[in-house]
């Protein structure tokens, strides 16, 4: 069965940025933080805020945001935001808001492409009094300068655990979620799932250098994988960094065969 956040809109943890946003006047924000810790879930309580006063009510559908986020294309998913996700943004700020304000959230906004960035900085560079953006990507040194010079920053860390022990006592559940309330909700909704996951990862381990490679290769092709490993090497500090390594050269777009390949030795028992 879903589990719900037992907080008002869902929210879990950062009580700081809640008290800070309703006093920001900026009219780009730049949401910061590790994935799946809840900035998409603020900004919406940030948009619902702003045109129903603070604390808004429980998250609704609202006439005044718009979300925006990437694609998966081509043969091997690639993931990016293209110049056609960015353009409906300038006809809809080109309209009032039906209430007070207007807010859009450009989901990974690290993944624009140049020709969608350079659109996009017309409209933070001319934003319309009635409209909020916030960007929401891993850090600021992941966006175009040109972006992230005209955003304000709020950085988001991971949820301290014994928040999360409101979800739940398990042990290897809370080192899964590693600080991330939506990461520890949907293992907790979709349980199955989450033990076919830690199965994976367990059979990565245990099999030889040569099967590990192919099993790392299945598993890590999605970001849950790397913290299915992360939670059964975490009394392991040398495998625990080969993996974070193996983690930002993948980011870095270092050749997978040739990263995973050395993660498959690093991870020799």
């Amino acid at each position: 069965m879903a589990l719900h956040a037992p907080y008002p809109g869902g929210i879990i943890g950062h009580e700081a940025i809640l008290d800070l946003l309703p006093r920001l006047k900026a009219h780009t924000l730049l949401f910061s933080g590790p994935e799946g810790v809840g900035r998409r879930t603020v900004a919406r309580w940030y948009a619902l805020g702003l045109n129903r006063g603070f604390p808004p009510p429980p998250l609704a559908e609202h006439p005044d945001l718009l979300e925006i986020g990437p694609r998966e294309r081509g043969l091997r998913g690639e993931r990016e935001v293209r110049l056609e996700e960015v353009e409906p943004l300038f006809a809809w700020f080109a309209t009032h808001p039906r209430e007070r304000v207007k807010v859009a959230i450009l989901d990974a906004a690290h993944l624009l492409t140049e020709a969608a960035a350079n659109a996009l900085l017309k409209l933070l560079e001319e934003p319309p009094s009635y409209g909020r953006l916030v960007l929401v990507a891993p850090s600021r040194d992941t966006l175009l300068p040109t972006l992230a010079s005209r955003a304000l920053e709020v950085p988001f860390g991971p949820v301290p655990e014994e928040k999360l022990r409101l979800l739940t006592e398990d042990p290897g559940l809370l080192a899964y979620a590693a600080g991330a309330p939506g990461r520890l909700l949907r293992a907790l909704a979709e349980p199955e799932a989450h033990r076919a996951r830690m199965q994976r990862a367990w059979e990565a381990l245990r099999a030889p250098p040569l099967a590990r490679l192919g099993l790392l290769k299945e598993l890590l092709s999605e970001e849950e994988g790397f913290f299915a490993l992360y939670a059964l090497l975490r009394e392991n500090p040398r495998a625990l960094l080969a993996l974070e390594s193996a983690r930002e050269a993948l980011e870095g777009y270092v050749n997978p065969d040739l990263v995973l390949a050395r993660l498959a030795l690093d991870l020799e028992a």
